[in-house]
């Protein structure tokens, strides 16, 4: 037999190794030629989604200087060497898997669905699932059908993060620009979210000029559509869906979705054993530099020495926000400045996320150089962003690890990526490789 028959079973560009049910395409979707409403295949491309929410949570703050592990193993988290493979079953192994059933679910909806609408919402959700995996893994297998040929091994090779970028994430988001309307129904994704998505990855890639134009159709275009920063911060974390919500993956307590672990919000607020005071002292001291900033009190408790973030009261609903208006406005500013704008152009773009904190504008008579402004921008997300999964990846993109994470220690950019399952690595019997650090 064909070795690929025998890994394809394993592999996760169809099913997970783990699971017996699933040695076939998920439930939901059937073959194509007996569909003629894909709604529930695009369904099951959003649903998917869950399974990176909690391991992106865990990456994004646990990673870097705003949260920390206490129980080993999980505290490899906080270290940089080779041992981070041991949280695969909880986090790189679920993760991995989510984004490339989500990616399966929409090559079905593209390759199939004669709705223009759908078929925009499933390029969406492929190039955020690529744009996830290649965030936290850089190099990763590209898959763009809904059943890839088995006897065709390219498709486990790893393919480099820049042709992942240009050659799928930025044309698939521009065909769902084209594709869908501006106003947001029932959290599904729209127009805005697609060009505020394309804005983060061209930052992502560090790319300002290119951002510039998606992040400024958002910031222009999101009264018209619906979109506007809420009045009190506590409240974009209380009510789900909420006019400052660009895109979210719906979770609900109601729905059983594959990550049977513990959910992001219960690990920032220090309700998961492992980690029962996850507050980081250099966030504590973040907040200090920015007195007065009502943000504090939503984002840290230092009595607990957690987050308060996703109130518990009424269960443990809380959506995860995967684009919100300030972070695009930040981005915004971030790529303006990076572009040569005058601070006293930039700064005021701040002025409504701080004052909603209860933080004067910043003077650009002061903050008067392009280092200096981007250092005050890369503070605001630090404040306004926490425990939203962020800070790592900002860190990584603006290569300012080594400052940030402070204490004497100089990291190896090697660790900058996490590792890929090694699960996957063997599966595939070396044909899916393992990052550097993690030989």
């Amino acid at each position: 037999m064909n070795k690929l028959y025998i890994l394809l079973g394993a592999l996760l560009f169809i099913t997970t190794a783990c699971d017996n049910d699933l040695d076939q395409f998920p439930p939901n979707i059937a073959s194509s030629e007996s569909l003629t409403d894909y709604s529930g295949v695009l369904n099951a491309a959003y649903f998917y989604q869950l399974g990176s929410v909690t391991p992106m949570a865990v990456m994004g703050d646990f990673r870097a200087d705003n949260a920390f592990m206490m129980e080993p193993p999980y505290d490899d988290f906080d270290r940089f060497d080779a041992n981070l493979t041991s949280m695969e079953d909880q986090f790189f192994g679920p993760f991995y898997t989510a984004m490339y059933k989500s990616i399966l679910s929409a090559n079905n909806v593209i390759e199939n669905s004669d709705d223009a609408t759908e078929v925009g919402e499933a390029k969406f959700l492929r190039a955020l699932s690529y744009f996830k995996l290649v965030r936290v893994f850089g190099d990763v297998p590209v898959n763009k059908s809904a059943q890839p040929d088995v006897e065709d091994e390219s498709i486990l090779k790893r393919q480099p993060a820049s042709d992942v970028y240009n050659n799928t994430i930025i044309p698939d988001l521009n065909d769902a620009i084209a594709a869908l309307g501006t106003e947001a129904e029932d959290g599904r994704a729209s127009k805005l979210a697609a060009q505020g998505m394309l804005g983060k990855v061209y930052m992502q890639m560090g790319d300002p000029g290119a951002a510039v134009t998606p992040l400024a159709a958002v910031v222009n275009g999101a009264a018209d559509a619906g979109f506007s920063l809420q009045s009190e911060f506590a409240d974009i974390f209380v009510n789900d869906l909420n006019s400052e919500v660009i895109f979210a993956t719906q979770v609900s307590g109601s729905i059983n979705d594959e990550y049977g672990f513990s959910e992001f919000w219960s690990w920032y607020g220090g309700l998961d054993t492992k980690s029962l005071t996850p507050l980081d002292f250099r966030l504590v001291d973040a907040f200090e530099a920015s007195p007065g900033d009502l943000r504090r009190m939503v984002t840290i408790d230092t009595a607990t020495m957690a987050s308060p973030k996703y109130p518990q009261t009424g269960g443990p609903d809380h959506d995860w926000i995967e684009l919100r208006l300030a972070d695009v406005i930040l981005l915004h500013a971030e790529a303006l400045n990076e572009n040569g704008s005058a601070p006293a152009t930039v700064l005021p773009l701040l002025d409504p996320i701080r004052m909603r904190a209860g933080l004067d504008p910043l003077d650009p008579m002061v903050i008067n150089t392009q280092d200096l402004v981007s250092e005050a921008i890369a503070e605001e997300r630090r404040l306004e962003l926490a425990f939203e999964g962020q800070r790592w990846f900002d860190l990584v993109r603006n290569n300012t690890v080594n400052d940030a994470m402070g204490m004497g220690e100089s990291i190896d950019p090697k660790f900058y990526v996490f590792p890929i399952p090694v699960s996957e690595v063997l599966a595939s019997f070396g044909e899916i490789t393992q990052n550097e650090a993690y030989n």
